[in-house]
């Protein structure tokens, strides 16, 4: 198990070997405007993923997909000429749905302001079930005295009598 520093180090290294090969080194007329995102090493240092975006329609990135897969034994050489490894590792490509991804993040957050919106309309022409302020208020003390001295002389012989 190697140090994941190393793995890492390695990682950053062979996209960069990747991204210039296939840049300057490939002639393949059916690879599109390819861009390596990320690379993954596995702790022995025996295989790379390497993740890959398009740019461009559906058959432009399955043309580009086949290209990279035909190129697969080109890029390992020259990632193995270029790091001061033992042991060259084996390299898959793996497309990477970032723009897919975004694409529905986008939708899901327009869909969330037209429902906001929605709300918010509804919120201004909104009535209530019941009364606007359904809880009990407190007695403030200096009302009830105010109501006892409106009591005449008589309702108070009728508390009394009873």
């Amino acid at each position: 198990m190697a140090d994941p520093a190393r793995a890492a180090k390695m990682a950053d290294r062979i996209k960069v070997i990747v991204a210039k090969t296939l840049e300057r080194g490939i002639k393949d007329p059916r690879i599109g405007f390819v861009t390596i995102t990320d690379v993954k090493v596995t702790g022995d240092l025996q295989h790379a993923s390497v993740f890959y975006t398009v740019y461009g329609s559906e058959e432009e990135r399955a043309d580009s997909a086949a290209a990279l897969k035909s190129a697969t034994g080109m890029l390992r050489s020259e990632v193995g000429k270029n790091l001061t490894s033992r042991l060259t590792p084996s390299l898959q490509f793996i497309a990477d749905a970032i723009p897919e991804n975004a694409k529905h993040i986008e939708e899901l957050l327009a869909e969330a302001t037209k429902r906001d919106l929605e709300v918010e309309t509804l919120k201004k022409t909104a009535k209530y079930a019941g009364d606007e302020d359904p809880y009990v208020k407190p007695r403030v003390i200096g009302e009830e005295l105010d109501a006892e001295d409106d009591l005449d002389d008589n309702d108070l012989d009728d508390t009394a009598k009873a």
